[in-house]
């Protein structure tokens, strides 16, 4: 039998199907839900591009890109294109929709990769609620078309994946952002330790530093791409301001003692920091328009990780003034607040579970802290509500695992782990269900990983 034969043949079992209700028409429109009790990837099928002019391949690297951002998610299902039944889908006609129902297809991506004359590309892209039986509209508009230079396909296809992500899921996208870290060669005794970058899923890996100094710990600002990051030399840990566009390197203060831990204030205009002092560790705050340091902890206990949340109004960091290290929330200002656990003070402690927590950081969604946990001498990442509620491992306790960093969206959690004494450490990656948990491939071994905001 022909392959035209065989998909009448197919179109006609499902019209009948339809008919016995034995497949269901048309529904509610087609909306990803995560129950975490009781959940199934959602299948959809992007088939290539439909190609205008010169391709160069492009086409098909960009519907891939596409297919793997979503796949990573754990969310979708992707389908076999051995599967389609319809060969002669185009951008601006309606499928077959009994075509896509016969192979149990809820949603369908139809793309078209074209040429411009001036040598630009253009991309566009339609999606299909199948079952719905019509075409879910993107911020108001029937699909969406990007142009750019052929170089820059893959952030075309980061941004058609965000795209279809937040359309059915009503999250906001992640895909097309950068993460930071560093990047270690050489023998444990003579370690190299580069800052390096590369888009969200591993590609275009590249180094920022040229490792004559041993660099840590960089972080993100939530609203630049500027980094900030600890470099030792001379024996002394000094912090860093690094533009990623201009690759201008500045030395953000020469401060007494020593300062460690630097991460952005959410607004990009402070920089919070640990310093210590004549014996004592405090949390500190600089403005980085006038450069004066603030003190806003004042305890004789280790006080250091600071993370503001997304309003701006408060912090969370770990401190030993208990005993043992706890994450703790204070107010930006330094003012009291009232406690979970009841009363007020000027520090509220949200941890109470055995182990100790470090590394806390705050979601951008601003109701959730991650944290790294060590018991019995192994180590997780979990997460805990700002309340002090709910706490949760979401990776498996092994030899090492640290440094938690939140996706742009809050969904997904970028760490390192070594998975046994002498092994290199590698970037992981989980949700926040814990189910999908997958290794971020590097060139070279990497830890401290940092995520950006969505690039402009």
């Amino acid at each position: 039998m022909t392959h035209k034969a065989m998909s009448y043949l197919l179109r006609f079992v499902a019209a009948a199907l339809i008919a016995l209700g034995l497949v269901l028409p048309a529904s509610a429109q087609l909306r990803v839900r995560i129950d975490e009790g009781n959940f199934k990837p959602t299948p959809i099928a992007i088939p290539d591009f439909q190609v205008t002019g010169a391709d160069n391949g492009l086409a098909k690297q960009i519907a891939d890109v596409v297919r793997a951002d979503l796949a990573s998610t754990g969310l979708f299902d992707l389908q076999n294109p051995g599967s389609f039944i319809q060969r002669d889908l185009t951008i601006n006609a309606e499928p077959r929709f009994a075509d896509w129902k016969i192979i149990r297809t809820d949603g369908l991506v139809v793309g078209a990769f074209e040429t411009l004359p001036d040598g630009k590309i253009a991309v566009s892209f339609r999606l299909w609620d199948i079952y719905g039986g019509e075409l879910m509209r993107i911020n108001g508009e029937p699909g969406r078309r990007l142009t750019t230079t052929p170089e820059n396909w893959r952030r075309i296809a980061h941004k058609l994946a965000d795209s279809i992500y937040s359309r059915l899921t009503g999250e906001d996208p992640y895909f097309d952002s950068r993460i930071v870290y560093i990047a270690e060669t050489g023998p444990k005794t003579a370690r190299v330790k580069r800052l390096a970058i590369m888009d969200s899923d591993g590609a275009n890996q590249q180094y920022l530093t040229a490792g004559r100094s041993t660099v840590v710990t960089p972080r993100f600002s939530p609203s630049a791409q500027e980094i900030t990051y600890m470099s030792l030399e001379d024996q002394r840990l000094r912090v860093y301001l690094f533009n990623i566009e201009t690759g201008r390197q500045e030395l953000l203060g020469n401060f007494p003692g020593m300062a460690f831990a630097p991460r952005f204030s959410m607004d990009g205009q402070n920089v919070l920091l640990s310093q210590a002092q004549r014996g004592n560790t405090d949390i500190h705050i600089m403005n980085l328009r006038t450069r004066v340091t603030t003190k806003l902890t004042d305890h004789p206990g280790i006080d250091t990780s600071p993370s503001m949340s997304p309003d701006g109004k408060s912090i969370v960091f770990n401190s030993d003034r208990g005993g043992t290290p706890q994450l703790y929330i204070m107010n930006a200002d330094g003012s009291e607040r009232s406690c979970p656990s009841g009363g007020r003070d000027k520090a509220c402690r949200i941890t109470f579970g055995k182990g100790r927590y470090s590394t806390p950081v705050w979601s951008p969604r601003g109701d959730l802290i991650a944290f790294t946990k060590q018991e019995g001498g192994k180590f997780s990442v979990g997460v805990i509500g700002i309340d002090g509620k709910g706490e949760r491992r979401l990776t498996e306790e092994t030899y090492l695992v640290e440094g938690p960093d939140w996706s742009p969206n809050g969904r997904v959690i970028v760490y390192f782990r070594e998975n046994r004494p002498g092994a290199g450490p590698e970037l992981w990656s989980v949700d926040l269900t814990g189910r999908n948990e997958r290794r971020v491939m590097t060139q070279t071994d990497a830890s401290d990983p940092a995520w950006s905001p969505l690039l402009p």
